[in-house]
């Protein structure tokens, strides 16, 4: 019995007629892109996540450059972040021009927001807190910061769908939230997709602008609308048809992905005994949706682990072994003392939290752990 650390098969099996019948009648309707699939999951996405306005795009990284553009952040400028975080968080900064400034980490994983007002300089001009492994930062009190400097503030939900603060979905207390639907996403498409929120209009019109070309869409009252005609410089980030129609079936079951992904991580928070793992805490103003249920060893024993696992056909995860600012590409970004993430790096690894695994699978890793 072989154990992947994420897969989709099962999942597809079971969706697999209605995946189908979805893309055909896609497929059907003549249109690629920009067409009624696409606005359907825009309407479905802003209502389950209760935001105001909203644009799909081609990816999480590009939600996550294209608000910085829309909110004038380039060359120059200072961008706050987590060095203990996906790549793109940090691509899509330093693709503006602008530059990432680094702030260390609580043990949860999130940004110590303690540490955050050190970090703000006279180039600052936003904050990307990162709702990390699908637990919420302390998004009002890093708000508060922001107003107090005049900064802004994007959201990075890529691995937090449907997770809250204070009973409000993420995504909706900054100036936008950035979503991602990779396909290991806790609603993932079968490719490539992304999406932004906000609830700012004139945010809203610029976004929709900027993800195709600077082009005007779908505003009447422009003489330009569906014009060849270029209002600013933009890019292309169109998310398609297809994956739209897939991501319309999957919107649906996102309710039942969250509820089994939080009884899996219960199974591993009764389960695990072995006193050497640091499990991960829910904190009290939070709603966890565990994209990932991520551990510690006390003793930075990890490789040791994984390689017990492995030998048992486990293959587990590990988020993040490199802190951004130890890559090459990233040496050059700010930061002070990045202490506990450069510690947490070390021992980290992640446990699998798909919907689709049994439970005889969590049983089992639970079981070698507390053997080790």
């Amino acid at each position: 019995m072989t154990i992947k650390s994420w897969e989709y098969k099962k999942e597809y099996n079971f969706l697999k007629n209605k995946l189908i019948s979805a893309i055909d009648k896609s497929l059907k309707s003549g249109t690629l892109f920009f067409g009624n699939e696409l606005k359907k999951f825009e309407k479905n996405f802003l209502k389950i996540n209760k935001s105001k306005y909203g644009v799909a795009v081609a990816s999480g990284t590009d939600a996550l450059y294209l608000s910085l553009k829309a909110l004038n952040i380039g060359h120059g400028d200072e961008v706050i972040t987590v060095a203990n975080t996906a790549i793109p968080t940090v691509s899509a900064i330093t693709s503006t021009g602008a530059k990432a400034s680094f702030v260390d980490i609580n043990n949860d994983y999130l940004i110590n927001v303690k540490k955050l007002e050190k970090s703000i300089t006279k180039k600052t001009k936003a904050i990307i807190p990162v709702h990390l492994y699908g637990q919420a930062c302390e998004i009002d009190k890093i708000i508060d910061i922001a107003k107090k400097y005049n900064l802004k503030v994007i959201e990075d939900c890529a691995q937090a769908q449907g997770a809250k603060f204070k009973n409000k979905n993420v995504g909706n207390f900054g100036n936008t939230g950035c979503f991602s639907f990779y396909p290991t996403k806790i609603l993932g498409a079968y490719g490539d997709g992304g999406f932004i929120t906000t609830n700012n209009k004139e945010i809203f019109m610029k976004l929709r602008r900027l993800r195709f070309y600077g082009m005007e869409q779908n505003d009447k009252k422009n003489i330009w609308n569906n014009k060849y005609f270029a209002n600013e410089n933009g890019t292309n980030s169109r998310m398609s048809e297809i994956q739209s129609a897939i991501l319309n079936v999957k919107i649906n079951y996102l309710n039942k992905y969250i509820i089994r992904r939080r009884e899996i991580a219960k199974m591993y928070d009764r389960g695990i005994k072995n006193t050497n793992i640091i499990k991960p805490t829910e904190n009290k103003k939070n709603f966890h949706v565990y994209h990932l249920y991520v551990v510690a060893h006390k003793n930075k024993k990890r490789d040791i682990i994984l390689n017990i696992m492995k030998k048992n056909k486990i293959f587990l995860g590990v988020q993040y072994p490199y802190p951004l600012h130890i890559m090459s590409a990233y040496k050059d970004c700010n930061y002070y003392s990045l202490k506990n993430t450069e510690d947490l790096s070390n021992k980290v690894f992640s446990l699998p939290t798909y919907p689709e695994i049994e439970n005889s699978k969590v049983k089992k890793i639970i079981k070698i752990i507390n053997n080790i």
